[in-house]
């Protein structure tokens, strides 16, 4: 949450957080999204990079699956939430799906 702060302090237009759940308790990480959200909702561009795939989903605009480097998926967050191949991959549902190339 500092740094998030931090970030804040220069009135950005874009902020660019990486891996702000890692490491924290789930309440923490219902605190950060919940920060996250509202400067979303104050207009602020975020760029997330985040390992916690249905939390960022749940709340991107446009999302990219990168995959060696390039963006294998894209699409809106819904979208990629219900793409077969992230639910079997990333979200851990069981679908029956070839990997990503």
């Amino acid at each position: 949450m500092c740094a998030i702060a931090r970030g804040l302090v220069a009135m950005p237009e874009l902020l660019m957080l990486d891996e702000v759940s890692l490491g924290l308790a789930p309440i923490a990480v219902d605190r950060v999204y919940d920060a996250i959200q509202s400067i979303r909702d104050s207009g602020v561009t975020l760029l997330i990079v985040e390992q916690n795939v249905s939390r960022a989903l749940a709340m991107a605009d446009r999302a990219y699956v990168l995959q060696h480097g390039h963006a294998a998926l894209s699409g809106t967050g819904r979208e990629l939430s219900q793409n077969p191949e992230v639910q079997s991959i990333y979200l851990g549902l069981n679908h029956k799906t070839e990997t990503l190339a």
